[in-house]
């Protein structure tokens, strides 16, 4: 760990949650109801090390694989999968993650349970994402399946159901993401009027558009690249 590496992250966490700050006070917010997950995708656990000396303790990882191999290695994270999960990487996600961010069907909110009962382990924290856009290269529950859904989610035995989560829409000006941030706040509003065991909270937001996020509501931002900087680009295929 490079104390120069600390230090840069520690800058840009401030930066960032200097932001949050900011969203908050125009809508009257608490800021200490918007909790910061950084997203560790592709990044080395030799800065992920640096990162929770810098004050970043929630990491999110995409893929279930990259997050069980730097989780050893960086002690002190609490880890958090915001990417898809495939039903046969559910094993390794339950033994791995704080949260899962993606619960996106009835079978594998069904497989997360009944792996976390097997196991005998306390109730698997959850959110169920949401596709509130209805965009086809998204996964997620559409909203309405959800509502005739929920009540079979919340029985399973082995899952706390905290809350919702969603993808924004690709835009090129932030404020564009706005109503599918209002969709999810909305969607979760009324699911709790009929449902009392919905946690509240409400994953939306990323380094594009997690400002606007926090003024409708977000209690979880899930940020990257303005934690991080750039990814590197994928290498080509081999010619």
């Amino acid at each position: 760990m490079v104390a120069d590496d600390v230090a840069a992250l520690a800058s840009a966490r401030a930066a960032v949650l200097g932001r949050i700050d900011a969203a908050c006070g125009r809508v009257g917010r608490d800021p200490d109801g918007v909790a910061l997950v950084a997203v560790a995708k592709t990044v080395s656990a030799d800065r992920l090390r640096a990162a929770v000396a810098a004050g970043l303790r929630d990491l999110g990882e995409n893929r279930v694989q990259e997050a069980v191999a730097k989780a050893a290695a960086v002690p002190g994270a609490t880890w958090h999968l915001v990417g898809p999960l495939q039903s046969n990487k559910a094993r390794r996600a339950v033994e791995t993650f704080a949260t899962i961010q993606t619960i996106d069907s009835v079978p594998l909110a069904r497989r997360v349970s009944g792996i976390a009962t097997e196991a005998a382990r306390r109730p698997v924290a959850v959110l169920l994402q949401v596709n509130v856009d209805r965009d086809a290269a998204k996964a997620g529950f559409e909203p309405a399946s959800l509502e005739a859904d929920l009540a079979e989610l919340l029985d399973l035995p082995a899952l706390d159901v905290r809350g919702l989560m969603t993808v924004g829409r690709l835009v090129s000006a932030a404020d564009a993401a706005r109503p599918t941030f209002v969709g999810l706040r909305r969607l979760s509003e009324a699911l709790r009027s009929r449902h009392a065991a919905l946690g509240a909270e409400l994953s939306m937001g990323m380094s594009d558009d997690f400002e606007i996020a926090v003024e409708e509501g977000a209690t979880i931002v899930r940020v990257g690249r303005a934690l991080f900087g750039d990814r590197p680009a994928p290498s080509p295929p081999p010619g």
